[in-house]
Parts: C-alpha cells; structure tokens; sequence
C-alpha cells in the first residue's frame, strides 16, 4: 500500500532559509507523489520553537498557498529535541521524516528513505557520507563524541543527527518513553525495529545562522551520556579504587622509610600536593553525582515537555 508520508521540520529563528526549505519539499512531495511512493494526502509540518522572528508567519503563509503545508506553533522556546518530538507525536502518516530547516541534510536523500519504508523498514537513519563542508574543528570534536558515546555505552548510529524516518509502529513505540530529559538519538535506536541507512554529504548551511554554539554542542553531549550512561559513576568507583590502593602504597613506603632506611622525605610537596589531587578528585566526583541527581529531580517532578499555543 502506498504510503501517506509526513515531513517534520524544526524551525526556530528561521526565516531566511525557510522560504527555500518550503520550496523543496514541496517539490520533493510532488516527485514522490508522481512516482506513486506516497500518497497525494502527504504533508509538511512545521514546528515553531518559540521563534522571536517572522517564522510562524511565514509558516502561516505557506499553509494558507498550499494545503500539504501544516504548522505547529509551541508556547515557547523548549529546545531542538522537544520540538521534534512535539511534531513526530503530532502528524499522522504511515511514515514521518525529520529534517532540520537549514537545508545542510539532502532533501533528496527522502526518496531513498521512502523506498526502504516500502520494503518493510521500520527505521531509516540519515548518516553523514561526507563532512567536507563543515570545519576542521567541528568534524574532529564530532569524531570524538560519537567515539566516546560509544565507549561511554550509548548505542549511536554514527554520523547520524536527527535526519530519519519512522514508521507508524516505531513512532508509536517511541510515544512510551516518558523522558523530561529527551535525547532522541539514543532513543530511537532502543525501539530495536528493522533499521537500514542511507548515506549523503552533508551541505553547507544554505542561510542564516548555525542554532548549535560550541556551548549548546557541549551541552547536548552531556545530555546523552548523562541520559544513557552509568559509565561516569562506575568510573568514580574505579578511581576511588586507584587512589585508595596508591594512598596505601604510600602508607608502606612511608613505614619502609621510617623503619629501614630512618629517613623520611622532607617538603611540603608530600602532604600538600596528595591534599590538592584528592580534592580535586573529590569535587570532580560531586559534580558528575550532581549531575545524575539533577537528571533525577527533572524526571520525578514529571513536567510537560511542552505545550502546543496554535496548530495549523
């Protein structure tokens, strides 16, 4: 059966690129249409994230031209994640896709995607064939991440951000996970349906600004391994197993100096500098504890991850 297919489109403070992202998904709808992959009531949807620009009225715009243009207009600013899945939880389709507005994800590439559907695929992730565009430093820090999530136990697709497409059966799957603290790239993987990929290169950002700082990117990555992750705590138990077996190493060679050689070592370094190590041990291992904690209390206060002001 042909499937009726539906496009989920973050946007926040998008207004210079949304004009051509519309215009090529639109276009994308109607070759996907002509070559009988989806239905004629497929559709885009738009998710305004608090925008302090004119995306919801472009958005607006678009849906009063063009019936396959729908809009979801959240109450305020509630990050990437949750705006995705305010909408992956709001259309109806057989299929959903997300993409990001910027328009650096090949559009294109959702045909391939459509066909795998097709086949019985439950999950298509969109990996990253090609970084050239983006630079030095951040296809380096991005090469560490998905290589320390991996050592950290987080299951990631490599090379994959929020580019996908789910079927009805893995979005409903998906609806069970009742996180506050939503990371949907550790997530999807977890519903364990038949998954494939598909490759491209990654474009250059076709307008505006990049959303993702070095600080909101530093951030992210904490939420997935603090999300997905017991690895930090055991690490805390292993190094307070290193430093108890070297104090008490100390502890011998002090006596075997005191008793054998009658000498110890004289100086400040040996008391002061253990003193400074071990606290710095010491705080680093509350912060990372803090941080566990705090994931705790977000959860059990069981807060809306958002609410939708006006949909369209």
């Amino acid at each position: 059966m042909t499937p009726r297919l539906a496009i989920v489109v973050p946007c926040y403070n998008e207004e210079e690129v949304l004009p051509e992202t519309n215009n090529r998904l639109l276009a994308l709808l109607s070759r996907l249409e002509e070559l009988q992959l989806t239905t004629p009531e497929s559709t885009i949807n738009y998710v305004d994230d608090g925008s302090h620009d004119n995306t919801w009225a472009m958005i607006e715009a678009f849906a009063a031209a063009d019936t396959r243009v729908h809009g979801i207009k959240l109450s305020g600013n509630r990050g990437h994640q949750n705006a995705l899945l305010s909408g992956l939880l709001s259309v109806e389709g057989d299929a959903v896709v997300s993409i990001d507005a910027d328009l650096q994800d090949d559009v294109s590439v959702i045909e391939a995607m459509v066909r795998e559907f097709n086949t019985g695929t439950e999950v298509v992730y969109g990996v990253r064939d090609s970084r050239q565009t983006d630079t030095v430093f951040k296809r380096n820090t991005a090469l560490i991440y998905y290589n320390f999530m991996k050592k950290m136990g987080v299951d990631l697709v490599h090379n994959h951000a929020d580019f996908r497409l789910l079927g009805r059966r893995a979005v409903e799957a998906l609806r069970q996970y009742g996180e506050v603290n939503m990371f949907l790239r550790g997530i999807v993987p977890l519903i364990g349906y038949r998954a494939a990929t598909v490759k491209y290169d990654r474009a250059e950002r076709f307008a505006g600004v990049s959303k993702y700082p070095l600080r909101k990117m530093l951030a992210f990555a904490a939420e997935g391994i603090t999300s997905f992750s017991i690895v930090p705590l055991r690490f805390i138990t292993l190094m307070g197993f290193i430093i108890s077996g070297f104090s008490f190493a100390m502890i011998l060679f002090i006596i075997y100096g005191k008793t054998v050689l009658s000498a110890v070592i004289p100086g400040w370094a040996s008391s002061v500098v253990p003193t400074y190590f071990l606290g710095g041990i010491q705080l680093l291992s509350i912060g990372i504890l803090g941080e566990y904690v705090a994931k705790i209390y977000l959860e059990t206060k069981q807060r809306p991850r958002y609410f939708v002001e006006k949909s369209i």
